[in-house]
């Protein structure tokens, strides 16, 4: 446990050299324990304590903390930020500590998904790093009494002339009060790619230890002594219910039971919600059983996913309805068409179903709301604490610890708007509120069922010359995060670019339409969330499952005409500094996944080889993969065995080796999980699978063997957490195709409904 009375971060040291920010510049400064964080560089510069700093310090013993503001759910991002910091710093990796920091203003936005966090962090890193080696070297020169220009820092040491000194000396002996402004800072010239000494190296995982000896401490594991454990009554609809009256009688049989709150939140986060409490968690969750509520509800209590698909068909077929993303003369183009194709592709409710389910520790200390919590986007949930419990946002701090599985869900702190309240409501006592896996399962934050409709149309020769995508499902941006919808080229409407993402591809497709369009019925009915790859997950399903469907309509090659597509051209050509070459290493992973997966190979009967694509997650920070699936199928019972799944990934520098290779083999899998396994259904307004024996995520025994590669590159570094989920599912539907000839148009693919494409 976290020792409440010195924050997280807030480790008081002698003395120590940092780099920082503080009001419009960085700084570097010797530092004395300070708990104040003064608010101007000048003031820093001249007191000398500015204390924590924020990227990183090195301690009078040479260790060297970098302070990490991105979440670690098992994806070892400490690790790859610390790396890209170290290299420009020229630091002694076996001194290199990570250190996860609790929210402040100070570090900016806090958020950790996307795919973006190294993205985002490398250029201040680096930036970052190569000052801190700029004044060690500066001031080592003074020093040693040698020209800084005859000195190199290695590992942590300064040296040249035939004089050599520690950075732990160095902080021990020197002066290291320096600044830059930002603009000085952006120009600060880092390494070039072949100097780089830990970008890009296999090296030791800094995380792995503490989650291997079980020194790592969870949000589940957060504890403070005399805390109440609670557990929730979650209510029949997500945003509808109201609590009327409570039975407690059989709750009082259970031992521990304190009693119950019903909760009022002024947020709306949690409406409806009653908590039982107790002096155990089992005994909470035992005591929140036996509670009898009697609600009142609204009509979302009846709803069912089969509603929601046919209320987003309506939405679809109104032309006006929608923000117009991408924006073409369509209508001329399919009018002149020679011909055309259409499909409707769909997929069903995705739970995340996370290994640690949601939790919270809330209490007030000194005037200060403190949230113990592992969570992923600190900056979205801190003005709703602030609003539910009616207190301004600087008297709220969450504090940081590893999150037991993330996978978007964790971007939606709502779980800690029911400690809080209940904290609040007993006088700011601590409270431990966790859920059971089931009112995990129904409280979760679900990828909404999508309904997608394609058309595409082509001149007397083949050619492609229109495409229209047509794209509804629930919103979560604009549930949760409105300030961050986009506003649409086409018809300037708002947009959740994370519900759309993935359809504004980089095919040449002649005039092109890109339409997204909010599910208002799903939205009122859940609260939509953002599930590892978000739009993607579903958009990519439809569009690559709908190129295969072109390529067999039109008798050419999947591969060949997907190639044919991918030209450069225009819009397509790319830009710098993230997207050099645009379609071009579209095609190039295209290439080289179908060589690797043998693409053209002679196979076994009801065998087939399927191939889809994709840019990861956005058009501004693509990353580039590809995928080929070996699929055997059972023509009696509809059965899909996947035999082998080839990816691979451009994501220009890659960071961390081994970090990358697991996330892209983790989301390999979890797309092959959504695939084939994944998948529930809405009946009367909540999720109809709450645990494992009717979710089935992917088995072990179901895991295929992998073949995974990466393109060598020195390119910007974008996202690797994400993209390889939205490629394996319509490489497996391709693959069904080319095996038997039957078309699926669902996700998850079942036995059943490979039948039935079997029969036509």
């Amino acid at each position: 446990m976290n020792d409440l009375g010195t924050p997280r971060g807030l480790r008081l040291t002698r003395r120590g050299f940092l780099i920082g920010a503080a009001g419009t510049g960085f700084v570097m400064a010797f530092a004395r324990a300070s708990l104040v964080l003064p608010e101007q560089t000048a003031q820093v510069v001249a007191t000398r304590s500015f204390d924590p700093n924020l990227w990183f310090r090195i301690d009078a013993d040479g260790t060297i903390t970098v302070h990490v503001i991105r979440a670690e759910m098992g994806q070892h991002v400490g690790t790859a930020l610390a790396r890209i910091l170290a290299d420009e710093l020229e630091a002694d990796w076996s001194q290199v500590r990570v250190e996860h920091v609790d929210s402040d203003p100070k570090w900016g936005l806090m958020v950790t998904g996307g795919s973006w966090s190294v993205w985002q962090s490398f250029p201040l890193l680096s930036q970052a790093g190569a000052a801190g080696r700029t004044a060690l070297i500066e001031e080592a020169a003074k020093l040693l009494g040698v020209p800084a220009a005859s000195l190199q820092a290695r590992n942590s040491v300064v040296s040249g002339a035939g004089r050599s000194i520690t950075y732990a000396q160095i902080v021990q002996r020197g002066d290291l009060s320096r600044s830059w402004s930002a603009e000085e800072l952006k120009a600060m010239p880092v390494k070039p790619p072949a100097e780089r000494r830990l970008v890009g190296v296999d090296t030791q995982a800094l995380d792995i230890p503490g989650k291997t000896d079980g020194k790592g401490v969870y949000g589940i594991d957060a504890h403070v002594d005399g805390m109440v454990h609670a557990a929730p009554v979650v209510p029949p609809t997500r945003n509808g219910s109201k609590a009327g009256a409570v039975d407690e009688s059989l709750a009082k049989q259970v031992k521990g039971y304190q009693g119950h709150l019903v909760l009022d939140d002024p947020s709306g986060t949690v409406p409806g919600w009653v908590v039982a409490l107790a002096d155990s968690t089992w005994a909470a969750m035992q005591a929140a059983r036996r509670l009898k509520v009697t609600w009142h509800n609204d009509d979302t209590a009846e709803v069912s996913e089969q509603q929601v698909l046919d209320h987003a068909a309506k939405l679809i077929a109104d032309a006006n309805a929608g923000a117009r993303v991408v924006e073409g003369p369509v209508e001329d183009a399919f009018a002149k068409a020679a011909s055309s194709l259409e499909a409707e592709y769909t997929t069903a409710s995705v739970l995340h179903f996370q290994l640690e389910p949601v939790n919270a520790l809330a209490l007030q200390k000194d005037g200060v709301w403190e949230i113990h919590t592992g969570n992923q986007w600190q900056s979205l949930i801190l003005p709703t604490l602030a609003k539910a419990l009616g207190v301004g946002e600087d008297t709220v701090v969450l504090r940081t610890y590893l999150l037991g599985g993330g996978f978007g869900r964790r971007l939606n702190g709502d779980y800690t708007v029911p400690a809080a309240l209940a904290s609040k409501a007993l006088g700011g006592k601590p409270v431990k509120l966790t859920l059971t896996r089931e009112d995990d399962a129904r409280f979760d934050s679900i990828r909404s069922a999508s309904l997608q409709k394609l058309r595409m149309g082509f001149d007397a020769a083949g050619k492609v010359v229109a495409m229209q995508h047509d794209a509804c499902a629930g919103w979560p941006t604009q549930v949760m995060a409105g300030a961050l919808l986009g506003k649409a080229k086409g018809n300037g409407a708002p947009y959740d670019p994370f519900a759309i993402s993935g359809a504004d591809h980089w095919y040449t497709v002649g005039a092109h339409r890109v339409r997204a369009i909010s599910n208002d019925l799903a939205n009122r009915v859940f609260r939509p969330g953002w599930l590892r790859s978000v739009g993607p997950g579903w958009t990519n399903w439809a569009l690559e499952s709908f190129m295969d469907e072109a390529a067999h309509q039109r008798g050419q090659d999947p591969l060949a005409f997907r190639l044919s597509l991918l030209d450069a051209s225009g819009d397509n050509a790319g830009s710098a500094p993230n997207a050099v070459g645009g379609a071009a290493r579209q095609a190039g992973v295209l290439r080289r996944v179908a060589e690797l997966a043998g693409w053209g190979q002679t196979l076994p009967a009801d065998t087939g080889l399927g191939i889809a694509t994709s840019f990861g997650q956005e058009r501004d920070m693509p990353t580039w993969v590809a995928c080929v699936a070996r699929v055997k199928v059972d023509r009696q019972t509809g059965h899909v065995q996947v035999e082998q799944l080839s990816v691979v990934t451009d994501c220009g520098t890659v960071v961390h080796p081994d970090g990358a290779l697991a996330q892209t083999e983790g989301a390999t899998l979890w797309g092959l999980s959504m695939a084939l396994h994944e998948g529930t259904l809405i009946e009367h307004g909540q999720v109809r699978d709450t645990n494992l024996n009717s979710y089935t995520p992917l088995r072990i025994a179901d895991v295929p063997p992998l073949q995974i590669a990466f393109i060598p590159s020195t390119e910007a570094s974008v996202g690797l957490g994400e993209p390889a989920t939205t490629v394996v599912a319509p490489a497996i539907g391709n693959a069904i195709f080319a095996a038997v000839g039957a078309r699926v148009r669902h996700l998850p693919i079942s036995p059943e409904a490979v039948r039935k494409a079997l029969r036509g």
